[in-house]
């Protein structure tokens, strides 16, 4: 075995790490955001103005992060 044999296996378990990393990080990013999705669900017995615009803007809140991740890095 060479030295470039070394160095190319060493860059491919570093990229492996990095992609482990990034796999972890993606995981528990969802699951965050599945459980903030929980809090900004609107309860349907208040229909006051006020209320509304709280609703229009949790669902608008909702739309983004779902959107946010769902692209690809």
């Amino acid at each position: 075995m060479d030295a470039l044999d070394i160095s190319s296996r060493n860059q491919e378990q570093k990229q492996e790490l990095f992609r482990e990393d990034i796999g972890e990080y993606v995981a528990q990013l969802q699951i965050h955001m599945a459980l903030q999705a929980r809090n900004l669900v609107p309860t349907l017995t208040n229909t006051s103005l006020g209320n509304s615009r709280q609703q229009m803007l949790r669902e608008t809140q909702a739309v983004i992060e779902k959107f946010a991740s769902r692209q690809s890095l």
